[in-house]
């Protein structure tokens, strides 16, 4: 942060900066109040965590990245769990391996609570530091991406239980009728791409640089869970002409027919097991389903560049000021969470581009460990845009760049069309 700010900016950076750390650590810690110790440990797959372990590994970020290099006299809360709660930063060394994380009975969830409230204790006098101010901003940024996981990792994992356990017990609402599809037409030409350097924003949204857009229209809607009916009726599945080769591999390898969670005509939800509603977004579909039903519906999916240029100025503190039809259903607090469809670009399902992740013209890494966060992951993996109906409002903007490999789908994840015209 600038040293030439008034006093009194001064005082509101300072007060917003830890308003957003206790309110994002207060979130995450709300997330889990419906679980048991047990649910909160179990690991249904490699790529999931249990929600223990997102609890302590973003306590165990603030304690390595700010407590143990600027706090004062501070000491680790325990000496062995840096070992557990690592997740991938070679240079902090030594950690246990991904999928072993769900053996961890020991710490109990208790514990990693307690844990917490030693941290978030220890962090209030570094909150006011603007010399840690971008530091902190990213530590807030990255608490918010685990909550998101915690999310769909706890849904993934009780999924596995054939009774359906539900974390809510609550209504969902019926989604409005999507309508026609309308679309938002870009004429082409030189864009602006990548961070404008306004705000926070991660290592791998920049440098801002320029991208020569031919012609192209993006729909202002996300596809439906009755269009992908239809597309499965229409024997989607079994059409090997739509499917690119690695994606129809996939599908017969697993025995894919539908997207994950549904069954007959009911989806699993954090609210148990209910009837699917055909004028919501589908989600949970990976990108070769995106990719396939893209090509049936005679269209394609938009590049990362296309999908920014025309969000560009509908997200963030923008969004916040306008109608909130705008904004997005994203996550304001904890509740089950599902996808209820309307003409914002932002909120209820990562959209699925056809870029894949690779770093932006004069890219580079931040020196140490947390240069670790990005750059390393950008190799085979496809850019999402927006935001979903569980991420914490606020994280997301038009430069973001989530990424997934194709094959997933366990995240809240669906398909904006596009053309070209």
């Amino acid at each position: 942060m600038p040293n030439s700010l008034s006093s009194s900016a001064q005082r509101q950076i300072d007060h917003s900066l830890a308003a957003r750390f206790a309110a994002t650590r207060a979130l995450m810690l709300s997330l889990v109040e419906p679980l048991s110790d047990a649910d909160a440990t179990i690991q249904s797959m490699e790529d999931a965590s249990p929600a223990k372990w997102h609890l302590a590994h973003t306590t165990w970020f603030w304690e390595t990245f700010l407590l143990r290099e600027h706090g004062r006299c501070y000491r680790l809360f325990n000496d062995d769990w840096p070992f557990l709660f690592n997740s991938y930063y070679e240079a902090e060394g030594a950690r246990i391996s991904r999928f072993s994380r769900g053996m961890l009975s020991r710490p109990t969830l208790d514990d990693v609570i307690e844990w917490r409230v030693h941290v978030d204790a220890a962090m209030e006098p570094l909150l006011n530091d603007p010399d840690l101010f971008d530091l902190i901003a990213l530590g807030i940024a990255h608490e918010q991406q685990h909550i998101e996981l915690l999310l769909t990792d706890i849904k993934h994992a009780l999924f596995q239980n054939p009774f359906g356990p539900a974390m809510w017990s609550e209504k969902i609402a019926c989604a409005p009728a999507a309508g026609q599809i309308d679309w938002h037409q870009h004429p082409g030409g030189i864009a602006l791409i990548g961070d404008d350097e306004n705000g926070f924003a991660f290592d791998n949204e920049g440098p801002r640089h320029r991208v020569l857009l031919e012609p192209f229209a993006l729909a202002d809607r996300l596809v439906t869970v009755g269009e992908w009916q239809d597309f499965i009726a229409d024997g989607g599945y079994e059409t090997a002409s739509l499917w690119l080769s690695d994606g129809l591999a996939w599908v017969r390898e697993n025995t894919v027919q539908a997207p994950l969670y549904w069954r007959e005509n009911e989806h699993f939800t954090h609210a148990g097991w209910k009837t699917r509603d055909s004028n919501a977004p589908v989600t949970h579909i990976s990108f070769f389903e995106a990719d396939a039903f893209a090509t049936w519906a005679g269209a394609r999916l938009p590049t990362e560049f296309e999908w920014e240029a025309i969000a560009r100025g509908q997200d963030g503190e923008g969004a916040a000021q306008a109608h909130d039809a705008n904004k997005g259903h994203q996550l304001d607090r904890a509740s089950s969470v599902l996808p209820k469809g309307g003409k914002h670009l932002f909120g209820d399902c990562w959209q699925f581009t056809r870029s894949a992740y690779l770093p932006y013209p004069g890219f580079k890494p931040a020196t140490g460990a947390v240069g670790e966060y990005n750059g390393k992951f950008m190799s085979g993996q496809c850019v999402l845009k927006g935001a979903s109906c569980a991420t914490v409002r606020g994280h997301s903007r038009a430069s973001y760049r989530n990424f997934f490999y194709p094959h997933q789908r366990w995240q809240f994840t669906g398909l904006r069309l596009a053309q070209d015209i």
